[in-house]
């Protein structure tokens, strides 16, 4: 759902057959309905991308768009970028580390709600009383590298030092685990792994994020759609 973002930048980047600025506006902004007014934790969302949400949803919202697209960058008429992806996420890890639900193993080192594996099958795990399940999703904390690196290392961490062999094999973090459910699962899932390796880059050297940015093609793209390009972030 939320890999939206990215999908009318590369449209509107086509050398060949590009969207209008209007697809932009009038359809993923809703014409400025996109603006949120709403605050969790005393961090403004900024953003909404459906009327439902009360904490941000999901926070591969605030993945998938960005493994290339550097929010550090970008502000426009709706959005500073880094704000946004940065206020959702201290917003999961708020969630997660006040353990409203009172699940067993949440802590302020054992976090991260997003889409993934739950005993009960696929889901998206958000924070919400209808949408936490109890399980912790790694790439969520790990793939934030990037917007909260203190939050993410103490994560990483935990999950390495603490929980070892039941949530980690040969291709890294396995997908979900729930220490409350006791459900530890050996499931990876690509989608998921991807966004950790690109991330966790992103915050050391930047590379993925330099890389896309200065293709012409992206920056005629982001400008065609109105956004103002810091050249450093």
């Amino acid at each position: 759902y939320n890999e939206c973002l990215i999908t009318y930048v590369l449209a509107a980047s086509s050398p060949t057959h590009p969207v209008s600025a209007y697809s932009y506006h009038q359809g993923w902004s809703r014409n400025g309905q996109i603006i949120s007014g709403n605050n969790k934790y005393g961090h403004p969302l900024i953003l909404k991308y459906n009327y439902a949400e009360e904490y941000g949803g999901p926070l591969f919202w605030s993945h998938y768009s960005y493994l290339g697209l550097d929010p550090r960058r970008l502000t426009d008429r709706y959005a500073d970028y880094f704000q946004l992806v940065r206020n959702h996420t201290l917003i999961n890890w708020q969630w997660c580390t006040e353990n409203k639900l009172k699940y067993k193993g949440y802590s302020d080192s054992c976090w991260g709600l997003t889409a993934g594996y739950s005993p009960s099958g696929y889901a998206a795990h958000a924070p919400g009383e209808n949408t936490d399940l109890g399980v912790i999703t790694p790439s969520a904390a790990l793939s934030s590298f990037p917007y909260t690196p203190v939050e993410s290392m103490k994560a990483l961490k935990y999950f390495y030092y603490e929980l070892g062999d039941s949530i980690f094999g040969i291709y890294g973090f396995y997908d979900g685990f729930s220490i409350h459910h006791n459900w530890y699962p050996n499931h990876y899932l690509a989608i998921d792994q991807g966004p950790i390796v690109v991330m966790i880059e992103n915050y050391r050297s930047a590379l993925l994020w330099n890389l896309f940015m200065s293709a012409p093609e992206i920056r005629n793209g982001l400008i065609k759609l109105d956004f103002t390009i810091k050249d450093t972030p």
